[in-house]
């Protein structure tokens, strides 16, 4: 079991860049492979970025390589998201999720434990 929480979200204008972190309780962090996803109003929730449990791989979804990093911490028990040159397609909230499994996971189901989300806007 880990209880996740994310924080960092707000507003920005086009161009800008925020910090998205996760918290994770308990002490099996390191266990856990980790991805950020995002949901936009009226659209399907999509994998943004995921970290195999050591940080060794990484995947980017088309749209964010090389504006967005995902790096994580396992001696904080932290993940976060990097994101740069924000565009308003970027809005929606985001959540951090972990799985049991191996590598970089890119799809919802395969994430067993979800954080509450939160709103990232970005103005034109």
């Amino acid at each position: 079991q880990v209880q996740l929480v994310e924080s960092g979200g707000g507003l920005v204008q086009a161009g800008g860049s925020l910090r998205l972190s996760c918290a994770a309780s308990g002490r099996t962090f390191s266990t856990y492979g980790m991805g950020w996803f995002r949901q936009a109003t009226g659209e399907e929730r999509e994998v943004v970025a995921a970290i195999s449990r050591h940080g060794t791989y990484t995947y980017y979804v088309d749209s964010v390589k090389g504006r967005f990093t995902i790096s994580r911490d396992n001696a904080k028990n932290t993940m976060t998201l990097q994101m740069n040159s924000l565009k308003p397609e970027d809005t929606a909230i985001y959540y951090c999720a972990a799985h049991g499994g191996l590598g970089t996971q890119l799809r919802a189901h395969q994430y067993d434990y979800w954080g509450q989300g939160t709103q990232v806007t970005v103005s034109s």
